[in-house]
């Protein structure tokens, strides 16, 4: 039977299950909603009798829309988020119950801090921790259950979490943005905010295939795996037709998106096969990093409905493109303003150039903060893989930039090209302005017109930490600048020399051309850049001496919460890699050694039987050899990486541990995996212990 109901229209439905504006401004007094407002545009305390009513207002719509459960939602450093489920049942005095949620509830949660990663902030028994509603932030309803959104600190006030550091970065660019701007004769903007778009990689697979395969349940990624005949080469999968399947998914995750006001804009296949991208409209930054954490886990839950397993690794496939999430960064204001616009004319824009130079500064300076927030054990295998940007920190400006920052280094007058028309050759087809920048997708921090690209994040990173870093970065600069240019008697003159001396002191950063080229690794090296190519590498510089400086200068993190996250990232890492070397061995054990060992004896039964009737085995005689020497170096691989484990266990110093993990361990993990690689080439898939790359890559249709 038919049925001709309308569908409801996106229109309709988006933002249904947010305690959005429209909400607010429907369920609260004018007074109260005003007094929200406030807080949540310029940082004013809210009462306790105001979030009274805020919280009621918010139960009675959450259980209008079916909600029985609340939940402090947070981002503690384990790099995903946290929920604990309170009823908002209350029992009454005949027996009954009545659906309450306080002004206290919402303010303020109570979890225990010492079950969370800390860095040593806080022992076992000082478990007392409170999370703390981020009223900037919107409530939602999933499921059964009124999401907050909060902040998670201990007892003691230090930041256990991933949203406290953001938000005091978002204030203090904020500062100092504005003294800027104050300069430029600017009245009538009174916030400058940090907007954020986080592209979002990912690869899919069949929930069958995944199921039979270890190394993906327990570490993300294959640790074993011989190429398929076919990978990326032939370019057919960017941009291709998707797949029914695919679609369908896509489709439902784009709907669940809007509903929880995510403004979802952009999918496509990736470059790899079973790769993909989804890409939201910019927004504030830590609204930005709040909806990034809810795509992903959105992702993952709706992908198991449609039988996929969504895999965010950033490499879970040797040779094909691993899977990054593109950060797109700009400053605006709060009446409309966008600081990183060059406007017609970029040359004359000097407020632009200012911003600019203050960018160019703060990441040739503190490179080394930008490469620690994009440290994991999983995106050391991506970066400078010929797929993403190297570890070598460099901006790409464009040729019209480059130009207009030679000329103000050098003092000389500047004449600004008008924009050029791109002509297409086809009469029937429209001509329209060509960008001021081509696009280099190869630069890690890339100038894409009115914002800035930064390309090393890992698919499966918080957005939070890379936006720490610049805000807090970018802010330290601009601070520097204002405390010059608010004594300088002619502004004008003293600001023509503050950004010649800034370019000509950090234009080494800047590097227009192929970053994947080994060329540039060398030129990098004689501009003094540094190359931090791990995780190992990179991290120790969490805490020195000029970074302390910094974070504490604008209270973004004390000296015992730098030290905690160093502990936090360095211990993730060495454990990380013992799980996937305990993986490999038990994989290589338990199914690869046994179906090499089935065929080479298959194979001597073969050559027995035909020299039985007076045929040679020579086929049979040479696969069997390479067969059972490739068994033996798999053995001994096996039980080499079984040694270096265990004496991993008796390492208790972080840093040697983790330096243990990539000089002996990994190098040991990739001999292993050559053995039995080569031992998936030649085994019959029948005999074969889990799906091939083959089966994962191209097994959905």
């Amino acid at each position: 039977m038919q049925t001709n109901e309308k569908k409801p229209s996106v229109t309709e439905y988006f933002g249904c299950n947010v305690f959005n504006e429209t909400i607010m401004r429907e369920r609260l007094p004018k007074n109260i909603y005003k007094a929200l407002r406030n807080t949540r545009e310029l940082g004013v305390a809210l009462d306790t009798d105001v979030a009274e009513v805020i919280a009621n207002a918010m139960k009675d719509w959450a259980v209008e829309k079916g909600a029985t459960h609340y939940t402090h939602w947070f981002h503690p450093m384990t790099g995903i988020t946290a929920e604990k489920h309170d009823s908002f049942i209350a029992p009454t005095t005949d027996g009954r119950i009545i659906m309450e949620f306080s002004g206290k509830e919402l303010i303020k949660g109570e979890p225990d801090a010492s079950s969370f990663p800390s860095g040593g902030l806080r022992a076992t028994f000082e478990a007392r921790g409170y999370t703390a509603w981020d009223p900037t932030s919107n409530v939602f309803v999933r499921d059964t259950t009124l999401y907050i959104p909060t902040a998670f600190c201990s007892y003691s006030g230090e930041a256990l979490d991933k949203k406290t550091p953001l938000l005091r970065s978002m204030e203090v660019i904020n500062e100092q943005a504005m003294r800027i701007l104050r300069l430029f004769g600017d009245t009538n903007a009174t916030r400058v905010i940090t907007t954020v778009g986080a592209e979002q990689e990912y690869f899919l697979v069949d929930k069958e295939v995944y199921d039979k395969r270890e190394d993906l349940i327990f570490a993300g990624r294959t640790l074993f795996g011989a190429k398929a005949p076919k990978g990326q080469e032939m370019d057919d999968h960017y941009f291709g037709s998707l797949k029914e399947r695919v679609s369908e998914y896509m489709k439902e995750l784009d709907c669940e998106l809007w509903k929880l006001g995510i403004l979802s804009k952009t999918r496509h296949n990736e470059a790899a096969p079973a790769q993909h991208e989804l890409a939201p409209i910019y927004t504030t930054a830590n609204i930005a990093a709040d909806q990034n954490q809810l795509i992903m886990d959105v992702m993952k839950k709706l992908a198991r409905k449609h039988g996929f397993v969504c895999l965010l690794h950033e490499k879970p496939f040797a040779g094909v493109n691993g899977s990054g999430k593109h950060n797109n960064w700009a400053l605006v204001t709060n009446d409309g303003q966008n600081l990183l616009e060059p406007g017609k004319s970029p040359s004359s824009n000097f407020r632009f150039l200012t911003f600019l130079c203050a960018i160019i500064k703060g990441v040739d300076e503190y490179a080394d903060l930008l490469r620690i927030s994009v440290a994991s054990a999983g995106n050391d295998h991506r970066l400078g893989a010929a797929e993403a940007p190297p570890a070598i920190v460099s901006i790409f400006l464009g040729d019209e930039l480059q130009k207009i920052v030679e000329a103000l280094e050098s003092g000389k007058l500047i004449k600004s090209n008008k924009k050029k028309e791109f002509v297409i050759g086809v009469e029937a087809l429209p001509n329209f302005p060509k960008d001021t920048t081509d696009r280099n997708r190869t630069s890690p921090f890339a100038f894409t017109g009115n914002k800035f690209e930064f390309r090393s994040l890992g698919s499966a990173d918080s957005i939070s930490c890379s936006n720490v870093m610049l805000n807090t970065i970018v802010a330290y600069e601009l601070c520097q600048f204002a405390d010059r240019l608010e004594k300088a008697d002619d502004f004008t003159k003293e600001l023509n020399k503050l950004l010649a001396e800034t370019l000509k002191k950090h234009k080494r950063v800047i590097f227009n051309g192929n970053n994947y080229s080994e060329e540039w690794v060398k030129e990098a090296e004689k501009r003094g850049l540094k190359n931090y190519p791990t995780t190992v590498d990179c991290l120790p510089h969490y805490a020195d001496d000029k970074n302390i400086e910094m974070f504490e200068k604008f209270k973004i993190f004390t000296k015992s919460e730098v030290q905690s996250r160093y502990e936090i990232l360095i211990e993730n890492y060495s454990k990380l890699i013992k799980i996937e070397a305990l993986t490999m061995i038990d994989m290589a054990k338990k199914e690869i050694l046994p179906a090499g060992i089935e065929f080479t004896k298959e194979l001597c039964d073969t050559i027995s039987s035909k020299k039985s009737i007076g045929l040679k085995g020579g086929a049979e005689e040479k696969l069997a050899k390479r067969l059972s020497f490739l068994t033996d170096k798999l053995l001994l691989e096996i039980e080499t990486l079984e040694k270096k484990t265990n004496k991993a266990n008796t390492i208790s110093d972080s840093l040697k541990l983790a330096e243990f993990c990539r000089d002996e361990i990994i190098p040991s993990m990739n001999e292993m995996r050559l053995y039995a690689d080569e031992m998936e080439t030649i085994v019959p898939e029948k005999l074969w212990p889990f799906p091939t790359y083959g089966e994962l890559l191209f097994g959905v249709q």
